[in-house]
């Protein structure tokens, strides 16, 4: 077994507690609506596959489009769990975070209220001002229920 140097392990450890933090700031600018902070969470060059998206975005603007149109009205919870954190160098770190979500969408909206639970497989890349983004994100079901249908107002 190779031990690590201290400011090496350090580094790494500094990364993934500022990993954590971003999908900390992900998961709660999507339930509070924050669009303008949530936007800064990714790098221009995202790649996004969420499998059960109706839109199916692909890029950045497509994503951020679809996900403040989903969660314009009605009411979310996000939680992100346990996450497995690899720094593979200073620039570049991957994760694997359970999911947990409940979206409560008024009937209008075309929004399916659901309950779910899954995973997040991401990339992250440190950019140029030393912030750490998501770069890649993927979200896999192991379930997902749809929720009867409320009148839902805000």
């Amino acid at each position: 077994m190779t031990v690590e140097p201290l400011e090496q392990a350090v580094r790494r450890l500094v990364a993934i507690e500022d990993i954590r933090q971003l999908k900390a700031r992900y998961f709660r600018c999507v339930d509070f609506r924050l669009w303008d902070e949530f936007a800064d969470l990714f790098t221009e060059d995202l790649q996004v596959d969420f499998a059960e998206s109706t839109s199916s975005p692909r890029g950045k603007q497509e994503f951020l489009a679809s996900v403040a149109r989903h969660f314009k009205t009605g009411y979310s919870v996000h939680h992100g769990h346990v996450p497995e954190i690899d720094v593979t160098d200073d620039s570049t770190a991957t994760a694997i975070w359970p999911m947990y979500d409940r979206v409560e969408s008024p009937s209008a909206s075309g929004y399916v209220s659901h309950e779910g639970w899954g995973h997040y497989t991401e990339t992250y890349r440190r950019c140029d001002d030393g912030q750490w983004r998501i770069c890649r994100s993927r979200l896999t079901r192991i379930e997902r229920h749809e929720l009867p249908k409320q009148g839902v107002s805000s």
